[in-house]
Protein backbone atom coordinates (compact mmCIF):
# COMPACT_ATOMS: atom_id res chain seq x y z
CA UNK A 1 0.00 0.00 0.00
CA UNK A 2 2.88 2.40 0.71
CA UNK A 3 4.23 1.91 -2.84
CA UNK A 4 0.79 2.64 -4.27
CA UNK A 5 0.60 5.81 -2.20
CA UNK A 6 4.01 6.97 -3.46
CA UNK A 7 2.92 6.32 -7.05
CA UNK A 8 -0.30 8.20 -6.47
CA UNK A 9 1.51 11.14 -4.86
CA UNK A 10 3.78 11.62 -7.86
CA UNK A 11 0.73 12.18 -10.05
CA UNK A 12 -0.23 15.18 -7.92
CA UNK A 13 2.95 17.04 -8.85
CA UNK A 14 2.22 19.37 -11.78
CA UNK A 15 3.95 18.19 -14.95
CA UNK A 16 5.79 21.49 -15.41
CA UNK A 17 7.14 21.37 -11.86
CA UNK A 18 8.33 17.79 -12.30
CA UNK A 19 9.95 18.62 -15.65
CA UNK A 20 11.70 21.60 -14.09
CA UNK A 21 12.98 19.36 -11.29
CA UNK A 22 14.45 16.82 -13.70
CA UNK A 23 16.04 19.55 -15.81
CA UNK A 24 17.41 21.13 -12.64
CA UNK A 25 18.95 17.80 -11.59
CA UNK A 26 20.57 17.30 -15.00
CA UNK A 27 21.94 20.83 -15.14
CA UNK A 28 23.11 20.62 -11.51
CA UNK A 29 25.33 17.72 -12.61
CA UNK A 30 26.52 19.95 -15.45
CA UNK A 31 27.28 22.80 -13.05
CA UNK A 32 29.20 20.54 -10.66
CA UNK A 33 31.27 19.22 -13.54
CA UNK A 34 31.60 22.74 -14.88
CA UNK A 35 33.27 23.92 -11.69
CA UNK A 36 35.94 21.24 -12.19
CA UNK A 37 36.44 22.15 -15.81
CA UNK A 38 36.48 25.93 -15.39
CA UNK A 39 40.17 25.98 -16.32
CA UNK A 40 39.85 23.03 -18.70
CA UNK A 41 40.89 25.07 -21.71
CA UNK A 42 44.45 25.42 -20.46
CA UNK A 43 44.81 21.74 -19.58
CA UNK A 44 42.96 20.42 -22.65
CA UNK A 45 44.79 22.60 -25.18
CA UNK A 46 48.12 21.60 -23.63
CA UNK A 47 47.46 17.92 -24.37
CA UNK A 48 48.55 16.10 -27.48
CA UNK A 49 45.21 15.39 -29.14
CA UNK A 50 44.23 13.10 -31.99
CA UNK A 51 43.09 14.63 -35.27
CA UNK A 52 39.54 13.44 -34.55
CA UNK A 53 39.28 15.38 -31.27
CA UNK A 54 36.51 17.98 -31.45
CA UNK A 55 37.28 21.66 -30.99
CA UNK A 56 36.85 22.87 -27.41
CA UNK A 57 33.95 25.11 -28.44
CA UNK A 58 31.82 22.13 -29.45
CA UNK A 59 31.53 20.64 -25.96
CA UNK A 60 29.25 23.33 -24.48
CA UNK A 61 26.52 23.22 -27.15
CA UNK A 62 26.56 19.41 -27.35
CA UNK A 63 26.32 19.00 -23.58
CA UNK A 64 23.52 21.58 -23.35
CA UNK A 65 21.40 19.53 -25.74
CA UNK A 66 22.34 16.27 -24.00
CA UNK A 67 21.54 17.53 -20.49
CA UNK A 68 18.17 18.74 -21.75
CA UNK A 69 17.49 15.29 -23.23
CA UNK A 70 18.60 13.61 -20.00
CA UNK A 71 16.21 15.77 -17.98
CA UNK A 72 13.29 15.11 -20.32
CA UNK A 73 14.03 11.35 -20.33
CA UNK A 74 13.92 11.24 -16.54
CA UNK A 75 10.70 13.22 -16.47
CA UNK A 76 9.01 10.97 -19.05
CA UNK A 77 9.90 7.82 -17.12
CA UNK A 78 8.87 9.37 -13.80
CA UNK A 79 5.52 10.46 -15.23
CA UNK A 80 4.89 6.87 -16.30
CA UNK A 81 5.92 4.94 -13.16
CA UNK A 82 6.70 7.38 -10.37
CA UNK A 83 9.61 7.04 -7.98
CA UNK A 84 10.98 3.54 -8.48
CA UNK A 85 14.39 2.57 -7.05
CA UNK A 86 15.93 0.80 -10.07
CA UNK A 87 15.27 3.31 -12.86
CA UNK A 88 15.91 6.35 -10.72
CA UNK A 89 18.85 4.84 -8.87
CA UNK A 90 20.49 4.35 -12.27
CA UNK A 91 19.40 7.82 -13.33
CA UNK A 92 20.89 9.46 -10.23
CA UNK A 93 23.99 7.28 -10.53
CA UNK A 94 24.74 8.36 -14.07
CA UNK A 95 24.32 12.02 -13.12
CA UNK A 96 26.76 11.65 -10.22
CA UNK A 97 29.26 9.75 -12.39
CA UNK A 98 28.86 12.34 -15.12
CA UNK A 99 29.79 15.17 -12.75
CA UNK A 100 32.63 13.16 -11.20
CA UNK A 101 34.35 12.54 -14.55
CA UNK A 102 35.14 16.23 -15.02
CA UNK A 103 36.78 16.34 -11.60
CA UNK A 104 38.95 13.32 -12.35
CA UNK A 105 39.97 14.41 -15.83
CA UNK A 106 40.23 18.19 -15.58
CA UNK A 107 40.61 19.21 -11.93
CA UNK A 108 42.77 16.29 -10.78
CA UNK A 109 44.37 15.69 -14.22
CA UNK A 110 44.04 11.91 -13.85
CA UNK A 111 43.12 10.63 -17.33
CA UNK A 112 43.63 6.97 -16.33
CA UNK A 113 41.23 7.20 -13.40
CA UNK A 114 38.86 9.27 -15.57
CA UNK A 115 38.89 6.54 -18.21
CA UNK A 116 38.02 3.87 -15.66
CA UNK A 117 35.22 6.08 -14.34
CA UNK A 118 33.82 6.96 -17.78
CA UNK A 119 33.70 3.25 -18.62
CA UNK A 120 31.48 2.71 -15.58
CA UNK A 121 29.46 5.79 -16.54
CA UNK A 122 28.86 4.35 -20.02
CA UNK A 123 27.64 1.07 -18.52
CA UNK A 124 25.28 2.85 -16.13
CA UNK A 125 23.87 5.01 -18.94
CA UNK A 126 23.34 1.87 -21.05
CA UNK A 127 21.54 0.15 -18.17
CA UNK A 128 19.47 3.28 -17.52
CA UNK A 129 18.47 3.48 -21.20
CA UNK A 130 17.41 -0.19 -21.22
CA UNK A 131 15.34 0.23 -18.06
CA UNK A 132 13.83 3.49 -19.31
CA UNK A 133 12.90 2.08 -22.73
CA UNK A 134 10.82 -0.56 -20.95
CA UNK A 135 8.98 2.23 -19.13
CA UNK A 136 8.75 4.74 -21.97
CA UNK A 137 10.25 4.11 -25.39
CA UNK A 138 10.93 7.81 -25.87
CA UNK A 139 12.61 8.14 -22.46
CA UNK A 140 15.00 5.33 -23.31
CA UNK A 141 15.69 6.65 -26.80
CA UNK A 142 16.45 10.12 -25.45
CA UNK A 143 19.43 8.61 -23.59
CA UNK A 144 20.94 7.07 -26.76
CA UNK A 145 22.70 10.25 -28.02
CA UNK A 146 24.12 10.68 -24.50
CA UNK A 147 25.34 7.09 -24.55
CA UNK A 148 26.95 7.60 -27.97
CA UNK A 149 28.61 10.87 -26.94
CA UNK A 150 29.97 9.34 -23.74
CA UNK A 151 31.30 6.42 -25.81
CA UNK A 152 33.07 8.92 -28.07
CA UNK A 153 34.33 10.81 -25.01
CA UNK A 154 35.62 7.55 -23.52
CA UNK A 155 37.56 6.80 -26.72
CA UNK A 156 38.96 10.33 -26.65
CA UNK A 157 39.80 10.02 -22.94
CA UNK A 158 41.68 6.76 -23.59
CA UNK A 159 43.54 8.25 -26.53
CA UNK A 160 44.52 11.34 -24.53
CA UNK A 161 45.74 9.12 -21.71
CA UNK A 162 47.87 7.09 -24.12
CA UNK A 163 49.23 10.13 -26.00
CA UNK A 164 50.11 12.06 -22.87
Amino acid sequence: MAATSARQRHRRVPAAVALAGFLLAAFAAAAIGGVASADAGTYYTGLDRPAWAPPSGLFGPVWTVLYTMIGVAGWLAWRRVGPRPLPFGLYAGQLVLNAAWSWLFFAFEQPGAAFAEITILWLVIAANAVVFVRISRLAGLLLVPYLLWVGYAAALNLTLWILN
